[in-house]
């Protein structure tokens, strides 16, 4: 069921289905909540799912205003489960949404019962990739939204599911154009600026997931390994030939480790 809030002037959008253990998926940059798809199919059966399209995705619309920062992202979601009434809820975001995941738990830690990381990192950018962002926002602003997309979307997959999954990232570069300059700008500042979260991970006394991919260039395997041994409990997944979209690669493995993660989590508090 579609439902929204207002949040700072803007209407944010997002979806609720299911019964039972309230589990929160975020979407990454670029996306929009239709990226889990094939995890609302297999996970309302045993869950219930809130899926937000983040603000300046879908069909929610972009906070305007100087100097947004992750905060914004993590508070607004805050706002959502307020108004679901929510006060406990296993939260897993992809990528720009893993990052908001940190930072949701660095503010409201006591309302996670568990959190997961999906092809996402606590380290924040080096030198070079916020040199690396700053040029990509140089062409959004010259070039739009979707060739920026298009140009660089094929490096979020592995070589094989290049082929294999041609039509789903075809359908994914042709979303991009619905994107506006001032979304992705001002999500890549969003990330630019974030600062280094491995703390909140040495401090969950919660269990956390790591979806690792091999061939993930963005989130890369050797980065997040430093990071698996820091929370107290640590769930970790290392999916052989996959890039950074999982959801997309290998929907099936995905959705058996996001089930058994929030089935666990469930068990863990019962």
């Amino acid at each position: 069921m579609e439902r929204y809030i207002h949040y700072q002037n803007a209407k944010i959008v997002y979806t609720k289905v299911g019964e039972g253990e309230t589990v929160v998926l975020l979407h990454g940059f670029g996306e929009d909540s239709s990226i889990w798809d094939g995890q609302l199919l297999a996970l309302k059966k045993k869950f219930e799912l809130i899926i937000p399209d983040l603000p300046g995705s879908g069909k929610s619309d972009l906070i305007v205003k100087d100097g947004v920062t992750l905060k914004d992202y993590a508070n607004c979601l805050y706002a959502i489960l307020k108004n679901e009434s929510i006060e406990q809820c296993i939260l897993l975001g992809h990528s720009l949404g893993g990052y908001i995941t940190l930072t949701f738990a660095s503010i409201y830690g006591s309302m996670l019962s568990g959190f997961g990381l999906i092809h996402s990192t606590a380290f924040a950018d080096t030198e070079e990739k916020k040199e690396t962002r700053k040029k990509g926002i140089k062409f959004i602003e010259e070039n739009g939204a979707g060739l920026f997309l298009k140009s660089t979307i094929a490096n979020l997959y592995s070589s094989i599911s290049k082929i294999a999954k041609s039509d789903s990232i075809i359908r994914q570069i042709e979303k991009g154009f619905d994107f506006s300059k001032e979304a992705l700008i001002q999500y890549y500042n969003t990330m630019i600026n974030r600062l280094d979260t491995t703390e909140v991970l040495k401090k969950a006394s919660v269990p956390v997931l790591f979806i690792i991919g091999t061939e993930d260039i963005p989130a890369p395997m050797v980065d997040v390994l430093k990071q698996v041994h820091l929370p107290e409990i640590a769930i970790v997944h290392i999916m052989t030939g996959v890039g950074h979209m999982s959801m997309i690669e290998f929907p099936e493995n995905l959705n058996k480790f996001l089930s058994n993660f929030c089935s666990k989590v469930s068990q863990i508090r019962s």
